[in-house]
């Protein structure tokens, strides 16, 4: 199907920028966090993997239902207390469950007993939520992947997908045995297995006509199934009551602009794709006429958007690159997913609240919640919101004003964050969220991540400038941040340049300004990548006037964890830069790091060391250094990630027992003064779990202090990016 006219002018008017839209009196805001692994009874190891994929909740609200396909579990989370997520327990079953829904006291899990591919099986499982007991089940046609319950309570819809094996023929359809769609009807709550209908739905799609794979599915007021056929690109609406398919449709193809499509360590939104199959996946209703597709893709699309369709298959609206463009304007743009599906659009929820009806829609890739509102035309954007890693689930609960995400990313084995569900409330105020976002040039957003350092514009108070490590690293860059507005606003990116050239084999750690304009940089270099430990001079523009590399004597002790930080003390010719490097070196005591200066006059180096703290998991070491009022201010923290982290510190030293030692005598060490304990600060900010990665703070003209975390380029990260306005000093202390 192509784009109608339409698509051109409603992509034409879509209005990006930072600003709150005309409704942003009320705003969604995180209120809690919850890691699933919390609900893992004594008698397993809570390192075992878990993850919260399809959730729901009982009809008061109070208890939220989750599908835990790796434990092979239903999750119960209480939510009495919005605010305060309790654990509820699992029930194990037997089997993978993939979807689960709620009518009466009774939870009703789709559940995968397939034994292979060709030869699938599933069951309808019924639970009571109370009891936390399975009753009874159902037999079911296949392998299982999402069931739905209709308004009137009469019918449950299960799209039975029997999933094709990707490692068969590299993926490619048909794969026999086909997908069906299965209605199974309930009285007063309870299923009638004998009465189940089967519905056929091959020979409807133009793509694999004979192995259609049902994803998703929905119901309507009017008792209308909605069914998405995801490798098919195809939809189809059925009748819950005769099981007749009413009509069916092509999800057709879209093109783009102004998107980045090139994995290539560069946010660069300057490319196109041309007739991309949108292949959608989680579908919902809008009214009896409308519905709402993510178009994740998966078999051979993806269109990176969401879609608004009538019931006749006619396109009313698409999102273009509005998902892309939001993403990379909060910094949660994948580019690692550029060569493929961008943020990959997976969830969708409709609900109204009050006389306001919003459209949610999950990313899985970058690791955000798109709000926009049901205008009955063009949804008007709303706000993003800050997820886990992959939320996949998504449920209003608007009855309470509040939106439920489910995240399934667990990455226990990793050391990494675990799956989380999120609770969000609906309330008087501005989004919390993001805390730091750039703006749209020349209808392309500016990109920007993984910030890893933040120095203050000495000319101006609360103008800062941050800098991208190597997630970046074929064009790195600077940016000025205009921390004075609300959020903060990166509204210029300075590409780090050799001549003309983005500069390469750098990892910009550390920058501070050189009171002319320019910049000094910090770059932590790693061997076996060829990219040396260095320091670099830069103009205004970027452009790389100077490179200062370490001395022999240096390098013969170095590892991977090098520099994390540079600033600037004293003038003229008794100007010194000072470096933090991150962990020991060859040379170091354990519990020692080198604070390493260079004098520019004198190309002299010298160091001192300085005493880390102590720790029983992980490591700890150095993220910044920033010199203010005759002290050197020094961000130490740990690897560790969620409830699992304990030391994100800020430190200061004292520049007069800073007395940096020739780097072949005895170094001395320094003494450190605690100034504050920030995991406090990075949990209420948004109510999320703590980030590992403090990589920046400054202190502006003002003398207000700032902190902001690197979000990893949202590569195994749930992309958040935490911006902290601190205060003044003498409030810090």
């Amino acid at each position: 199907m192509g784009r109608p006219s339409l698509l051109f002018a409603l992509a034409a008017t879509l209005s990006l920028s930072t600003a709150i839209p005309a409704f942003a009196q009320q705003a969604f805001n995180r209120i809690a966090t919850f890691p699933v692994a919390e609900n893992l009874p004594d008698d397993i190891d809570p390192a075992t993997p878990t993850s919260s994929e399809i959730i729901t909740a009982s009809e008061d609200g109070n208890t939220l239902v989750y599908s835990d396909s790796p434990l092979g579990a239903i999750g119960f989370v209480d939510i009495t207390d919005p605010k305060t997520p309790k654990a509820a327990g699992i029930l194990k079953v037997e089997g993978e469950p993939t979807s689960v829904t709620v009518v009466g006291g009774k939870a009703f899990a789709a559940v995968n007993t397939s034994g292979s591919y060709t030869d699938p099986s599933g069951k309808l499982l019924v639970m009571d939520i109370a009891g936390k007991q399975a009753e009874e089940a159902c037999t079911l046609a296949g392998q299982p992947d999402s069931v739905a319950v209709s308004k009137d309570k009469r019918f449950l819809a299960i799209a039975i997908e029997n999933e094709r094996d990707e490692d068969v023929n590299d993926g490619a359809i048909p794969q026999m045995p086909a997908g069906t769609l299965q209605i199974v009807p309930l009285a007063d709550g309870v299923a009638d297995c004998d009465g189940i209908k089967t519905v056929d739905l091959t020979g409807l799609a133009a793509v694999a006509p004979e192995d259609p794979e049902p994803e998703l599915v929905d119901f309507n007021d009017a008792g209308e199934i909605a069914v998405t056929l995801q490798e098919s690109n195809h939809i189809a609406i059925v009748s819950a009551e005769t099981g007749e398919i009413v009509s069916h449709f092509s999800a057709g193809s879209t093109s783009l602009d102004n998107i980045d499509t090139l994995d290539d360590g560069a946010l660069r939104f300057d490319q196109s794709a041309s007739d991309l199959l949108r292949e959608p996946d989680a579908v919902k209703w809008l009214d009896d006429d409308r519905l709402v597709v993510a178009n994740e893709g998966d078999y051979e699309g993806g269109s990176r958007s969401f879609s608004i369709f009538s019931k006749a298959g006619e396109v009313l609206y698409d999102s273009g690159a509005d998902l892309d463009h939001r993403a990379a304007l909060a910094g949660h743009y994948p580019d690692k997913r550029s060569d493929a599906k961008g943020v990959e659009p997976e969830g969708i929820e409709v609900a109204a609240y009050g006389d306001q009806r919003y459209i949610f829609v999950a990313e899985e890739r970058s690791s955000l919640v798109a709000v926009y509102r049901d205008t009955g035309a063009e949804p008007e954007f709303v706000q993003v919101l800050p997820s886990g890693i992959g939320p996949e689930g998504v449920l209003a609960i608007p009855q309470r004003n509040l939106l439920v995400t489910a995240n399934e990313t667990d990455l226990v084995e990793d050391g990494g964050a675990r799956s989380h569900v999120m609770v969000y409330e609906l309330g008087e105020g501005a989004p919390a969220y993001p805390m730091i976002a750039s703006v749209m040039q020349d209808g392309r957003p500016i990109g920007w991540g993984a910030l890893s350092a933040l120095a203050a514009d000495p000319a101006q108070a609360g103008h800062l400038f941050a800098a991208s490590d190597s997630v970046y690293g074929a064009q790195p860059a600077i940016f000025a941040v205009d921390a004075t507005k609300t959020p903060a606003e990166v509204t210029r990116k300075i590409v780090v340049k050799r001549g003309d050239a983005p500069a390469q084999k750098l990892d910009i750690e550390g920058l501070a300004s050189d009171g002319e304009g320019g910049f000094w940089l910090a770059s932590e270099g790693r061997t076996d990548r060829l990219i040396p430990h260095a320091v670099y001079h830069v103009d205004a523009e970027g452009v790389i006037q100077e490179e200062i590399g370490l001395p022999p004597e240096l390098l013969a002790h170095e590892i991977r964890y090098g520099f994390e930080g540079i600033t600037t003390v004293g003038e003229g010719d008794e100007q010194m830069l000072v470096m933090a490097v991150q962990r020991e070196w060859k040379d170091d005591p354990k519990g020692q790091v080198k604070l390493l200066a260079y004098k520019p006059s004198s190309e002299e180096w010298s160091a001192a060391r300085y005493p880390l703290d102590a720790t029983e998991k992980g490591w700890i070491g150095l993220s910044e250094i920033t010199a203010h009022d005759g002290a050197l201010y020094i961000v130490e923290r740990d690897n560790l990630i969620g409830t699992a982290a304990k030391n994100k510190r800020l430190y200061k030293v004292a520049l007069d027992g800073f007395k940096p030692a020739a780097l072949d005598g005895d170094l001395p060490v320094v003494e450190k003064t605690l100034v504050r304990d920030l995991i406090e600060d990075i949990r209420s900010a948004t109510n999320g779990y703590v980030v590992d990665k403090i990589e920046g703070f400054t202190i502006d003209a003002d003398g207000e202090a700032y902190f902001v975390t690197d979000n990893d380029g949202v590569d195994d990260s749930s992309g958040e990016t935490i911006f902290v306005k601190l205060g003044r000093l003498d409030a810090v202390n």
